[in-house]
């Protein structure tokens, strides 16, 4: 009997050993010879100061999931990465559904896959800042709910938030330490708009610190709070874009489901580009800018980066709302436009009608993908537009900083947080500039001397959405569905004359690096680009996991 019992207790161990996961720890690790041999990069920008973040601990970071994350075991990783990976949101739905799949089991598969590569210092991409402590508790309140939508519905879907959108459970750094204490806000209009529709907010991304618009040729990807981003594609070797790195790079490494990005000027489709994936920049004020750390009340918007398509229509569908306090927000009537139907009813790209760019035919990538579609049925009209010549777009962005900025901070910021302006910052990161701003703040220091005048500020808006505006809808005189271009070459024009984005990975170069192609469409066109964009997506299905990551 003695023995019968000693048996039984002794496999009981076995089977607790065996669920249980080994202790896993994020150390940080000698860098001083790969930033050494960094200096060799071809690209000044490339030539990286440091790679790792000296503020966060990831350790903390991954702290309340402790207990939830040891019982996950390896085999359970690899037993759900079928049905998970590069999987789109209706095939994840579906699988939930039928019960193959839970929401919980969904995001612990991210939280298990994020610090598998995360603490991984050959593979790490330093791509998260954040997590929310409390969304394996809100993923199993999910399962219990019974009203999930259809599967063409962002309901539990894990989703990550660039760091300059508030939330109320997660800090909103902007990648700044001058905004570490930024902790008690509320969430942001769009994040109100998800969890209203479902979506679990997993956490938050890195960033190019203050969206990009603080130092001058440093490193898109890079903040003092996150670290320097890195691409998935190509570790130390291919840029991230910005200034939504984080959002790129963890869509692309499979870390979500999807993630938010902001723009004022190609910070979606850089970074969607540079990491193969699809990337919507919306006419400004189809998506609320409340709540979120600004750089330009004109130019800044939201938007849905994602794997496809049809994500991204789930994913800007779940964002739409007219808010009262956006002053730029539209109240149309977006929201009950089937995205999703209009997706599929029409999914060819015969007879549409496109604008090929003649310069950017020397590129070989262009070249075919503008054969391809061609041969698939499209009109192709060759255009050879004038260079439009834009004047006064950096004092355009240094005066909205610097008015809207403090604005934010007294609306929508935590009341602890000490900095009011600018200029407040700029002090701030003098103190210890080898933590706070190894790279400089040049465009910050640009911005407290500027002293153009708010008057003087709304001409130069009125020139330069004129310039913009004229010089696009010249084209699209020309009957066109959409302008072709490639990654984010045409953001500035678009972002002056407030013309929506969408980019979607049309291939690879040589070396492996991404290349999309960018649909310009006309203002509230977003339906029509996502039409074309699909269909162009069914042809071409060029995006491929990156291959350290699958």
């Amino acid at each position: 009997m003695k023995k019968i019992i000693f048996l039984f207790v002794f496999a009981l161990l076995i089977i607790s050993c065996k669920e249980e996961a080994p202790a896993v720890e994020f150390k940080k690790y000698d860098e001083s010879a790969e930033l050494v041999e960094q200096q060799k990069h071809p690209r000044k920008r490339m030539q990286l100061k440091l790679i790792q973040s000296k503020f966060l601990d990831m350790n903390d970071v991954f702290a309340p999931f402790k207990e939830e994350l040891s019982g996950f075991s390896e085999d359970d990783y690899n037993d759900l990465k079928p049905m998970i990976l590069e999987r789109d949101i209706p095939t994840l739905q579906a699988h939930i559904g039928n019960g193959d799949l839970t929401y919980e089991k969904l995001t612990l598969f991210y939280l298990y896959r994020i610090r598998k590569f995360e603490s991984d210092s050959t593979k790490s991409l330093n791509s998260i800042i954040a997590l929310n402590p409390n969304v394996l508790e809100e993923a199993r309140q999910k399962d219990k709910e019974q009203n999930r939508g259809s599967v063409y519905s962002i309901f539990g879907m894990p989703i990550l938030l660039k760091d300059n959108i508030n939330t109320k459970d997660m800090p909103t750094t902007a990648g700044a330490i001058a905004l570490a204490e930024n902790k008690n806000t509320n969430d942001a209009f769009i994040v109100e708009r998800l969890r209203a529709n479902g979506a679990l907010i997993l956490g938050k991304a890195n960033l190019s610190e203050w969206a990009y618009f603080f130092c001058s040729g440093c490193p898109v990807g890079y903040s003092a709070v996150g670290g320097q981003t890195l691409n998935p594609y190509g570790r130390k070797v291919f840029e991230t874009g910005g200034s939504s790195a984080g959002s790129g790079v963890t869509v692309a490494a499979n870390f979500a489901v999807a993630a938010v990005g902001t723009e004022t000027s190609g910070s979606i489709t850089s970074p969607s580009s540079q990491n193969s994936v699809v990337g919507l920049k919306p006419t400004i004020g189809v998506l609320s800018r409340t709540g979120i750390v600004p750089i330009s009340s004109t130019l800044d918007t939201p938007g849905p980066m994602t794997k496809n398509v049809i994500d991204n229509a789930i994913f800007l569908e779940a964002m739409f709302g007219f808010d009262t306090k956006d002053d730029a927000s539209v109240d149309m009537d977006f929201g009950k436009k089937d995205f999703q139907n209009q997706l599929f009813e029409d999914n060819s790209l015969k007879g549409k009608r496109f604008g090929v760019l003649k310069d950017l035919l020397s590129n070989s990538n262009y070249k075919k993908t503008v054969q391809k579609m061609k041969d698939a049925g499209a009109e192709m009209i060759e255009i050879a537009p004038e260079r439009a010549r834009f004047s006064g777009f950096t004092t355009l962005l240094n005066i909205d900083m610097k008015h809207d900025f403090p604005n934010y901070l007294a609306n929508n910021a935590d009341q602890n947080v000490m900095i009011k302006s600018v200029k407040d910052v700029t002090l701030f990161n003098l103190k210890d500039s080898v933590l706070r701003a190894p790279y400089g703040q040049q465009l910050f220091d640009g911005i407290v001397k500027d002293e153009t005048t708010l008057e003087e500020l709304e001409v130069i808006k009125d020139g330069l959405q004129t310039v913009g505006q004229n010089f696009l809808q010249a084209l699209f005189d020309k009957d066109l569905d959409a302008i072709l271009s490639i990654n984010n070459y045409h953001s500035g024009v678009s972002a002056v004359a407030e013309y929506p984005n969408l980019t979607i990975p049309m291939g690879y170069k040589e070396n492996g690096e991404p290349i999309s192609l960018t649909f310009i469409g006309k203002p509230y066109s977003e339906h029509k680009l996502l039409q074309v964009g699909y269909a162009f997506e069914q042809i071409t299905k060029a995006r491929k996991t990156p291959e350290n990551y699958k």
